[in-house]
């Protein structure tokens, strides 16, 4: 059984719509599996896909205006 991680939201009707569609073989039988946040619980990984595309997007605008650090930097960030 292969496991896979979506969002979406229950209806009026308590129909679970999702997100996004599944991406895998279909007319197959699953198993659902469901985890309720609470209201005032916060999932980290919730993050808008556009606001990942919007990172992602500076993030190679910056690499090709050459703003970048040497990784050596970047690990004495972290272990300081």
């Amino acid at each position: 059984m292969q496991a896979f991680e979506v969002m979406g939201r229950v209806d009026e009707n308590g129909q679970i719509l999702l997100d996004e569609p599944l991406e895998f073989i279909l007319d197959s039988r699953v198993k659902i599996i469901l985890l309720v946040a609470d209201e005032l619980e916060t999932d980290p990984d919730d993050t808008p896909v556009e606001e990942i595309k919007a990172s992602l997007r500076r993030a190679l605008a910056e690499v090709k205006a050459g703003k970048t650090r040497p990784i050596s930097e970047l690990w004495s960030r972290i272990d300081g």
